[in-house]
C-alpha cells in the first residue's frame, strides 16, 4: 500500500486543460498519486460533488509596501495572505519597491523581514524599478535575476515612479539578457497632470475626477509605447491591468507582429465602472484605482479578452487602503483633491469567487480556462511551474476544493483583509473554496481556519521559464 499523508477523494478535478475525477494523494508535501479509489492509514477529505482546483495565484498583489508621507497600506503579510487564503488562494507574488537612492538588495532584504513568520499563504516577490542607476542595471538586477527574484515592474506614470523610455528601454535589456520578465503599468503621466491642471482650474476635484483625468487613451498610447519599446528590445512583456478594448487591440497587433506579449485584467474592469466614482459624501474614494474603472462598453470588451484569449492572467492587483482612515482614502488631503486619494482597491480575497460566479456559473468561460485564469498561466509567466500552477504527481500539493452551489453575498465583515469597505460590496456570487490546502496542509476547513501563520513561505522563482503562454 503507497503510503499518503492526505488523501482527497472523490472530486471532479480540473486542470487547464482536462477535466476529469479522480482522488489525490499526497505526501511530503506534493502530489505523489492521482487515480481511482485510493487509499491509506491517513485522513481523507471527500470532495464528492466539489471541485477540486490549483491553488489560485495571485500574481499582482500589493502588501506591506510604502505610500507615500503619512499613508499606511491597509494590509501587511499576516493579513494579506489570510485573505487571500480564504480567496482560495496559496500563492500571492506582492511587490518589493524600490524607494529612490536606496540599493534594491537592501529593500529586498527588509522586505523578506516583514513576511518572514508571518505567511498563510507561500509568497514569491516582483522588484519595482523606481530608480535605474548603472549600478543596479550593471550589477543587482542580474545578480538579483539569478537568485531567483526573476519579473521586474516598471511604472510610465506616478511622478515618483515613472521611468522615461531611454529607462524602460535599458530595464528592458536587462531583461532580455538575464531572462527576466517585465510587467508595464501602461498610463502617460504627462496627459494625466495635463488633464489634472485642467480639473483643478475649474474646481472639479471630487474623487469622480481620478477617472476623467486618466481615460482611455491615456492607456493606449502607454500600451503602444511599451509594446514598442519591448519590440525594440526584443523581449516579452506582460501589460498589466488592462481595462479597455483599445488597449487589447494594442496588444493583439503586436502579438500579430510576432511579439511575446502577456496581457492582464482584474475584477474592477468586470464588474465595477467609473460611476462608482461619483460616491456621495466622498465616498467614491473607495474605488479610485488606476487605470480607472471605464464603462458598460468597456466592460464588455474585458470579458470578450476573458473569452478569446487577449488576456493570459486574471489579478486582483490588491492595493488596499482603508477607507474612514486619516491615513486611508480619507487623509486631509485626499479630502481636499483627488490627487491626494491613495490609489488602489482591496481584492484578493474575492478575485476568484467573483471570476467562477460571473465566468463559469455564467457560461462565458469553462473549468480549464478558469484554472489557467486563476493560476496556471501566472505559475508559467513567473517561472513557478510545474511546482505550482497544476495539479500534477511531483507538484506541490496546493489545493482549492470549491462548492460550486454555495451562494454569498460579498459584504466585507465577512472578509479577511485589513481594510474597512470592499469595492464589491453587495455583488451576490455563486461558488466559493470551501477547504484549501497549502503543501499538503490543510489550512481552511470548511471555510475555518486550521492552519497557522507562518505556515507559508518564500518561493523563488525561475527566469525564461517565463516565457508568456
Amino acid at each position: 500500500m503507497y503510503r499518503f499523508d492526505l488523501i482527497v477523494r472523490g472530486g471532479t478535478i480540473a486542470t487547464a486543460s482536462d477535466v476529469f475525477r479522480a482522488d489525490i494523494g499526497i505526501r511530503n508535501g506534493r502530489i505523489a498519486q492521482i487515480g481511482e479509489a485510493l487509499t491509506g492509514d491517513c485522513e481523507v477529505i471527500d470532495a464528492s460533488g466539489k471541485y477540486v482546483l490549483p491553488g489560485g495565484i495571485d500574481s499582482h498583489v500589493h502588501v506591506s509596501q510604502p505610500s507615500g508621507e503619512g499613508i499606511v497600506m491597509a494590509d501587511d503579510f499576516e493579513s494579506g495572505t489570510l485573505s487571500a487564503l480564504f480567496g482560495g488562494n496559496t500563492t500571492i507574488m506582492p511587490f518589493c519597491l524600490q524607494e529612490k537612492g536606496r540599493p534594491m538588495r537592501e529593500a529586498l532584504t527588509a522586505y523578506h523581514k516583514l513576511a518572514e513568520g508571518n505567511c498563510y499563504t507561500d509568497v514569491s516577490f516582483h522588484l519595482i524599478v523606481s530608480d535605474p542607476t548603472d549600478s543596479l542595471l550593471g550589477q543587482e538586477l542580474p545578480a538579483l535575476a539569478a537568485d531567483g527574484y526573476s519579473s521586474f515592474k516598471v511604472f510610465m506614470t506616478y511622478e515618483d515612479l515613472r521611468l522615461s523610455d531611454a529607462e524602460i528601454l535599458k530595464t528592458l535589456d536587462v531583461a532580455r539578457s538575464t531572462g527576466a520578465t517585465v510587467m508595464v503599468h501602461c498610463e502617460n503621466e504627462d496627459a494625466i497632470r495635463f488633464l489634472i491642471a485642467r480639473h483643478e482650474a475649474a474646481g472639479d476635484v471630487a474623487p469622480r475626477a481620478h477617472a476623467s483625468t486618466r481615460p482611455v487613451a491615456v492607456e493606449r498610447e502607454a500600451t503602444h509605447r511599451a509594446l514598442s519599446l519591448a519590440e525594440i528590445v526584443d523581449v516579452p512583456i506582460v501589460i498589466v491591468h488592462v481595462s479597455n478594448g483599445e488597449a487589447m487591440e494594442e496588444i493583439a497587433r503586436a502579438r500579430a507582429r510576432g511579439l511575446k506579449v502577456v496581457g492582464e485584467t482584474c475584477p474592477q474592469y468586470l464588474v465595477l465602472t467609473a460611476e462608482d466614482l461619483d460616491g456621495m459624501d466622498w465616498e467614491g474614494a473607495k474605488f479610485v484605482c488606476s487605470p480607472p474603472p471605464r464603462d458598460k462598453a468597456a466592460q464588455a470588451e474585458c470579458w470578450r479578452g476573458i473569452e478569446t484569449g487577449v488576456f493570459d492572467l486574471f489579478s486582483s492587483d490588491h492595493c488596499p487602503f482603508r477607507y474612514d482612515d486619516e491615513r486611508g482614502k480619507r487623509n486631509p488631503k485626499g479630502l481636499t483633491s483627488f490627487r491626494h486619494i491613495p490609489n488602489g482597491i482591496p481584492g484578493v480575497e474575492t478575485r476568484l469567487p467573483i471570476l467562477f460566479s460571473e465566468g463559469v456559473m455564467k457560461g462565458r468561460i469553462d473549468l480549464p480556462r478558469f484554472v489557467s485564469l486563476a493560476a496556471t498561466a501566472h505559475a508559467r509567466t513567473y517561472g513557478l511551474y510545474p511546482e505550482k500552477g497544476t495539479i500534477a504527481i511531483g507538484s506541490d500539493a496546493d489545493l482549492a476544493i470549491w462548492d460550486p452551489a454555495e451562494k454569498r453575498t460579498i459584504r466585507h465583515a465577512d472578509l479577511h483583509d485589513g481594510a474597512d469597505y470592499s469595492p464589491y460590496e453587495g455583488l451576490e456570487v455563486t461558488g466559493w473554496p470551501t477547504t484549501v490546502i497549502l503543501g499538503g496542509r490543510v489550512m481552511v476547513r470548511d471555510n475555518t481556519l486550521v492552519g497557522a501563520k507562518g505556515d507559508g513561505t518564500y518561493r523563488s522563482a525561475r527566469t525564461r521559464g517565463a516565457a508568456p503562454l
